[in-house]
C-alpha cells in the first residue's frame, strides 16, 4: 500500500491508473478509523473489483469545523489508520497537509469554496452554519485530486451524503457516489470516531439515540394515520433527556429525497437527531 502526501503525486498516480484503464474507488475520511470506515473500504473494493484501485484519504479538514468545535482535539492516529487500511486491502492512502489542501489560506491567498444552497440549510447546516461549505469544498478538491470513478460514504451522515450527491449532479463530477449502511455497535450506537470522547457512564447513556430512533420507527409503523411530528419530537426528547448528561440539539423528520421537514410523519420518511452527551455531540438517523 502506497502512502501519498502531496497533491501533485496523487494526481500523477491517478492519471496513470486511469490511462491504464483501472477503476479508482475512494473513501474520504478524517481518520481515527473504526469498523464502519473499514466497511466502506470493503464496499469500494466490491464496486471496482479486484482489478481496480482503492484508496482512503485521511485528512482532518479545518474548514468544516466551527470556531468553538473540536478541531484541535479531534482524535488522530495515523499509524493505526495505516495498518487498518493495509489490512483492509487498500492500495493507497492519501494524507495531505493543510498547506497542500488550502495553499496560502493563512495569508488570505485562498478564497474559493463550494457551496450547496438548499439541502445544507437544515439540520446540521442550521446547527453548524459553516460546516457543509467545508465538506463540499474538501470533497470537491479530493475528487479533483484522486479522480475516482466511485466514492463511498456512510449513511450515518445522511445529510452529508445527500449534499455530496447533489453537488456531484449539479457540477457534473464524473463520480458515482455510493452510500453504504451505518455500522453499529452491538447495543445499537452508531460507530463514530467521536465515541472515543465518551467516558463509560456517557457511553452507556449514548445508546439513547438508537433507542429513540427505534421507538420512533415502531410508533410510526404502528399508527393507522400519520403521526404529528411536534408531539413525537417532544416524546422522544423527553425520553432522551432522562439520561443525566444527554441534551437534544435537534430531532427532525423529513422527506429523504428533499430533506424538507414534515409536519406529519409516516413510514418511508427519515428521522435524524443530534444529541450532546456530556460535551460530545453525536448524530444518527433512521428510515421510519
Amino acid at each position: 500500500m502506497r502512502t501519498i502526501t502531496t497533491v501533485a503525486a496523487m494526481q500523477r498516480l491517478a492519471g496513470t491508473w486511469r490511462r491504464q484503464g483501472k477503476r479508482i474507488g475512494f473513501v474520504p475520511t478524517m481518520g481515527y478509523l473504526h469498523a464502519g470506515h473499514i466497511s466502506l473500504v470493503q464496499r469500494a473494493r466490491k464496486c471496482v473489483g479486484l482489478e481496480g484501485v482503492i484508496g482512503v484519504s485521511i485528512y482532518v479538514n479545518p474548514t468544516q469545523f466551527g470556531p468553538k468545535e473540536d478541531l484541535s482535539r479531534y482524535p488522530r492516529d495515523l499509524a493505526r489508520d495505516t495498518r487498518l487500511c493495509r489490512e483492509a486491502g487498500a492500495d493507497f492512502l492519501f494524507v495531505p497537509t493543510d498547506a497542500m489542501m488550502y495553499p496560502g489560506k493563512a495569508e488570505g491567498a485562498y478564497s474559493t469554496y463550494v457551496v450547496e444552497e438548499t439541502l445544507s440549510q437544515v439540520m446540521e447546516g442550521a446547527a453548524r452554519p459553516t460546516h457543509f461549505r467545508g465538506v463540499t469544498t474538501v470533497v470537491a478538491k479530493l475528487f479533483n485530486i484522486v479522480q475516482p470513478e466511485v466514492a463511498v460514504f456512510g449513511a450515518k451522515d445522511f445529510q452529508q451524503a445527500a449534499i455530496i450527491q447533489r453537488m456531484v449532479k449539479d457540477l457534473n463530477f464524473p463520480v458515482r457516489v455510493v452510500v453504504a449502511p451505518t455500522r453499529r455497535e452491538p447495543d445499537g450506537l452508531a460507530m463514530s470516531s467521536r465515541n472515543k470522547y465518551l467516558n463509560p457512564a456517557q457511553r452507556a447513556q449514548a445508546v439513547a439515540l438508537s433507542q429513540a430512533s427505534r421507538q420512533a420507527r415502531e410508533i410510526v409503523r404502528a399508527a393507522r394515520s400519520p403521526v404529528p411530528a411536534a408531539g413525537l419530537k417532544s416524546r422522544l426528547q423527553e425520553f432522551i433527556q432522562q439520561k443525566p448528561e444527554a441534551r437534544v440539539d435537534y430531532i427532525e423528520f423529513f422527506d429523504p429525497a428533499t430533506l424538507q421537514a414534515a409536519a406529519q410523519v409516516k413510514p418511508g420518511m427519515q428521522m435524524a437527531l443530534a444529541v450532546f452527551v456530556g460535551a460530545t455531540r453525536l448524530i444518527d438517523n433512521v428510515r421510519l
